[in-house]
C-alpha cells in the first residue's frame, strides 16, 4: 500500500469526523457510522425514520464537517427532473441571445433528496441516473457532477398515502438502507436541553474534499481474505430461495439479494475498518453490515407479512447460521 503514512494519517482524523458530528447530534451513533461507511464507500443511502428524528440536521451536520457543498431537495407530487437536475435559460449579451444551462440542486457535492418516495417515478429516475452516472446529460450535453458525490435519501415509514413506493430495481442502487430508531430516555433529554435554548455550537471542517476522494480510493485498497469473501458470497447466495439452503428462506422469501449485494458488503466491510483504524477486514465487519446491506435487497411474500417476519429477521437467522 502506498502512502501509508498520509493515509494512517487521513484515517487517525475519522474519529474527530464522528466527534464533530456528535456536537450537533445525539445518540444516533450506529446510523452515524453507517452513513460514514456510506460515503467511505463511495455510494449512496437511504435513510428512513419518522418525523422528528433530526435526518436533515444530520446530514447538514455532516457536509459541515466535510467542508463540502450541501443542497437540500424537498420532493413533492408536483417536482420534475428539470428542478432538480436545472434547464436551460435564454440570456443576452452584447445584443446576443444564448441558452444558458442552469444547474440545478443536483450539483452539490451532498445532497439530501428529502422524503423520495413523495415524488412520481419520473423524477426519482432522473435522480437515480445521476447516482449512477455522476453526471447529467441537459439538451445532448453532460455535465459531471461534483466528486465526491453523495446523496442521502429520506422517507417516513409510516405514512404511505399519496406516496410513490421506490421499484427494487431503484432500491437496489442505494449501497445502505439505514434505519433510524428513537433516541434513549437520556438522549431524548439532551436534544430537549441542547435545542430550546441558545446553544450554538461551531463545527470545525475536518476533511477536505480531496482527502474524502483518497479515503474513497483508500477504501478500495482494503484488504480481505479469500475465506471472508467466500463467507460474503455464502451470505448474499443464501438469501435466494432457490439457491438457499434454510428453509426459512424457502418459506418467507420471493427472491433473495444479486450480485451487487455482494460488491456492496464488501466494499462497506472494507469501509468500516477504515472507521476501525485497520487496513483489514474482520468477520464482524460483515456480520455488523449484513442488514443495512440486504434489508432493501430481500423481496418478503405474503406468508412472512402474515407472520410478522421482516427481512431483519431472515438476514439475523442467516448472519448466525453461517
Amino acid at each position: 500500500m502506498e502512502n501509508l503514512k498520509e493515509y494512517k494519517e487521513l484515517v487517525s482524523k475519522l474519529p474527530a469526523l464522528k466527534k464533530e458530528i456528535g456536537k450537533i447530534i445525539v445518540g444516533q451513533e450506529e446510523a452515524i457510522d453507517e452513513v460514514l461507511i456510506a460515503l467511505l464507500a463511495g455510494g449512496h443511502c437511504l435513510l428512513e425514520g419518522v418525523p422528528g428524528l433530526a435526518k436533515t440536521l444530520m446530514v447538514k451536520t455532516l457536509a459541515e464537517a466535510l467542508d463540502m457543498s450541501f443542497k437540500r431537495i424537498q420532493f413533492t407530487p408536483d417536482l420534475m427532473p428539470g428542478d432538480i437536475v436545472g434547464t436551460e435559460v435564454m440570456e443576452e449579451h452584447e445584443g446576443k441571445k444564448t441558452f444558458v444551462f442552469n444547474k440545478g440542486p443536483l450539483f452539490a457535492h451532498v445532497v439530501l433528496a428529502d422524503e423520495i418516495n413523495r415524488t412520481p417515478p419520473k423524477t426519482q429516475s432522473a435522480l437515480l441516473e445521476a447516482m449512477q452516472e455522476y453526471k447529467v446529460t441537459y439538451s445532448g450535453t453532460t455535465y459531471q457532477l461534483p466528486r465526491p458525490f453523495f446523496i442521502i435519501a429520506t422517507q417516513n415509514p409510516i405514512e404511505q398515502a399519496g406516496t410513490y413506493p421506490l421499484p427494487e430495481a431503484q432500491l437496489d442502487r442505494f449501497l445502505l438502507y439505514i434505519k433510524l430508531n428513537y433516541p434513549t430516555e437520556q438522549e431524548e433529554l439532551m436534544v430537549l436541553k441542547n435545542t430550546t435554548g441558545t446553544r450554538n455550537v461551531p463545527l470545525q471542517s475536518v476533511f477536505t474534499e480531496k482527502e474524502i476522494q483518497t479515503l474513497q480510493d483508500l477504501c478500495r485498497q482494503v484488504h480481505i481474505t479469500d475465506e471472508l469473501l467466500a463467507k460474503v458470497n455464502g451470505l448474499v447466495r443464501s438469501t435466494r430461495p432457490a439457491d438457499s439452503t434454510s428453509d426459512f428462506v424457502k418459506q418467507w422469501c420471493d427472491w433473495g439479494a444479486g450480485p451487487r449485494a455482494g460488491q456492496a458488503l464488501v466494499l462497506c466491510a472494507k469501509a468500516r475498518a477504515l472507521m476501525q483504524g485497520r487496513f483489514s477486514v474482520v468477520p464482524e465487519d460483515i456480520s455488523a453490515l449484513a442488514k443495512p446491506v440486504l434489508r432493501h435487497r430481500i423481496a418478503l411474500n405474503f406468508k412472512a407479512e402474515a407472520e410478522g417476519i421482516s427481512a431483519d429477521k431472515v438476514i439475523e437467522n442467516l448472519v448466525w447460521k453461517s
